[in-house]
Formats: C-alpha cells, sequence, structure tokens
C-alpha cells in the first residue's frame, strides 16, 4: 500500500491557533488565562463596531452619547438607513465601489500570479535581484508616489473613469511576494509531470500552479478586495464627478451634508462595510490547507 511522502524534508504544518489550543491544553489555569485574553482582545476589537451598528438604529430621541453607553437601541428604527438611501447615491456608489474592487482582484490575480510563477519556478539571471527590488517597493508609502502617479493617470486620460481608480492597484509587491512564497511550496513532481506530458509554461502555470495554490490566492484576493474597498485617498484625488463616487467618497460627502448627524453617518458606514463582512464570509471557506503533494505518490 503506497503512501505519501513528504518532498522536502520536514515541513510544520501547525497553524499558531493550534499552538495556542496546544498551550492551553496544559492546564486548566492556562485555559481560563488564554480565553480570557482572547476574549478581551475580541471585544474591544468588536466595541467599535457594535456602537456603530447600535448608532444607525437609534431614533432621533436617544443619545447616542450617554455613558455608560447603550449599546441596544430602546426604540429600533430602520428611518436612518431609507433617509440615507433616497437622499443619496448610495446604489450607484455601491455600483461603483463593488465594480472597482472586483476588477481590482482580477488584476491583482492575473498579474501578481504571472509575475511570482518566474520569479519561483525558472531559472534566469538576476532573478533574486529582481525580487529583491520588487520587495523593497513595499518600503515606499503611497504618499512618495501619489504625485507622479495622479500626472501619469492624467496625462493617459484616466481622469474620473473606472480604470482610473483601478490604475494604480492592478498588481502589488506584497501580492508578488505572497505568491512567489506560495509557487516555491509546489513540489517540483507535478510541474515536471506536466512538462513531461506536453505542457507549455503557461499551460503549467494555469493548470498546475493556480490550483496548488488557491488558499493563496483566496488570500490575496481577501486583502486586495478590503484595499480596494475602503480606499479613500485615490479616489478623492482621481475623481471630481460624482456618478464615479466610491462608498468612501459617498460617507465623506454624506458627512457634510447633515452636518455631522451620526445616526445618518453610521447608517452609511454600515451599508459601506456590510459587502466587506460578506465577502470576507464567503471567501474564508476556501483558505484552507493546500494538499498539493496529494498528486504525489511514493
Amino acid at each position: 500500500m503506497s503512501k505519501q511522502i513528504p518532498l522536502s524534508g520536514k515541513q510544520s504544518s501547525v497553524s499558531p491557533w493550534e499552538t495556542v489550543g496546544r498551550f492551553a491544553q496544559s492546564s486548566p489555569v492556562k485555559t481560563i488565562a488564554t480565553y480570557l485574553l482572547l476574549g478581551t482582545i475580541a471585544v474591544v476589537m468588536l466595541l467599535p463596531l457594535v456602537w456603530l451598528v447600535s448608532t444607525a438604529f437609534k431614533s432621533p430621541t436617544e443619545d447616542i452619547f450617554q455613558f455608560p453607553p447603550q449599546f441596544i437601541p430602546a426604540q429600533p428604527t430602520i428611518a436612518n438607513f431609507i433617509e440615507v438611501w433616497q437622499t443619496n447615491p448610495f446604489g450607484r456608489y455601491l455600483f461603483n465601489s463593488t465594480l472597482v474592487a472586483l476588477l481590482t482582484v482580477g488584476l491583482n490575480l492575473l498579474f501578481c500570479s504571472l509575475a511570482a510563477y518566474p520569479l519561483a519556478r525558472l531559472d534566469f539571471r538576476g532573478r533574486n535581484a529582481l525580487f529583491t527590488l520588487i520587495v523593497s517597493t513595499i518600503l515606499i508609502p503611497f504618499q512618495i508616489v501619489m504625485i507622479p502617479l495622479y500626472i501619469l493617470t492624467v496625462q493617459l486620460g484616466l481622469r474620473n473613469s473606472y480604470l482610473g481608480l483601478i490604475f494604480p492597484a492592478i498588481a502589488s509587491a506584497f501580492g508578488i511576494f505572497l505568491l512567489r512564497q506560495a509557487f516555491q511550496g509546489v513540489p517540483k513532481e507535478l510541474e515536471e509531470a506536466a512538462r513531461m506530458d506536453g505542457c507549455s509554461e503557461l499551460g503549467i502555470w494555469w493548470f498546475v500552479m493556480l490550483p496548488s495554490i488557491r488558499p493563496a490566492l483566496v488570500t490575496l484576493a481577501i486583502f486586495v478586495f478590503i484595499g480596494a474597498w475602503s480606499d479613500f485617498l485615490w479616489p478623492l484625488i482621481i475623481l471630481d464627478q460624482p456618478e464615479y463616487y466610491t462608498l468612501p467618497l459617498g460617507v465623506a460627502k454624506l458627512a457634510g451634508a447633515f452636518s455631522l448627524d451620526w445616526r445618518l453617518i453610521a447608517a452609511g458606514s454600515v451599508i459601506s462595510i456590510a459587502p466587506i463582512l460578506l465577502f470576507f464570509l464567503v471567501m474564508q471557506r476556501y483558505i484552507v490547507p493546500s494538499e498539493t503533494g496529494s498528486g504525489v505518490k511514493g
């Protein structure tokens, strides 16, 4: 009976959460301390979100700044959401954000994987130097390249356009780094078998490598989607026509339109973050360990 054997030495597949679990199982005291610590961190991180949702459902007669705060509205209402939706083109903002985020995710997965594959699997002169140069660009803040990007975008005629919104984010050094590391974990035997079957390099990239790194692709998709969806600075610079506004710009406009009515601003913010939570809940099921070695038998 054949069994699977490791191809590149012993590699630890223990996740950080499994490590925490094993530590917690060592004694009841450590178990209680671990769960208290994790629970405290979770509560602290969730409090602003709970307050935001609570404020969005509160009626005008309730004091949203009372202390201690009342997280459960005394008179819950959806009037804030209705007013925000009817007085502002939030449907258009939602469409713009969705289109820009999905196109940005698709282009990132395409270009980052195309760049990462040769850096991980092909042997050519200057490969390591090129990879180091790409990764080093992570250290450059966006504010430094913002003005050159704006000038280039305007010269290309992409101002006030969807392509102009996507242009600076069609690829990222972080994405190339993440996918390169994932490609390096794919057994070479799978690649060699595909090459022996007459598969081209592009075919190996598409049919062998990409399916093998699906968890990394999903992880990158989540990061890129959240970044594109919540981006405020670049749309603020490149847009001056409201029909192209994304949700962050729409919420900022809402703040001025209602003179800081926090109930309406909270309702607009809830509308803005709900798709991110939905996208994460849909995609997290695909973040599982990749069984790239399952096709190699010993």
